[in-house]
């Protein structure tokens, strides 16, 4: 079965870059990042760029409405996507407790839809 992992922070939480701090958590991304290929689990992951460079588009009663920035307006931001090929939720629920983010953001879990064009 295949979940995202949709990865969240708060623009001023986590370690600062150029710190000790910083250096440790990417070490730990390096590790859950190697174990995840290592276990054969992964499917794609990527980082994202920052909400100053999303642009949104609704189409209301025929209207195409395009706007710079994100569909919500949240504290926290999604920085990162991974896919996953696991057994079942508890094992993804698993891979997403060791993400580093964890600790200060959030990780949230969702299974792929699957439909005909995906096969």
């Amino acid at each position: 079965m295949k979940y995202m992992l949709l990865l969240r922070h708060s623009p001023d939480a986590g370690p600062v870059e150029g710190t000790p701090e910083f250096d440790a958590e990417m070490a730990k991304w390096g590790d859950v990042m190697g174990d995840l290929g290592g276990a054969g689990a992964m499917v794609a992951a990527h980082g994202l760029d920052t909400e100053a460079t999303a642009t949104t588009v609704r189409v209301r009663d025929d209207e195409a409405l395009v706007t710079d920035g994100p569909f919500a307006e949240t504290k926290e931001s999604f920085f990162s996507y991974i896919i996953i090929d696991v057994a079942d939720l508890d094992a993804a629920l698993g891979w997403a407790k060791r993400m580093p983010n964890a600790t200060y953001g959030s990780v949230e879990v969702r299974p792929l839809s699957i439909h005909e064009q995906d096969s």
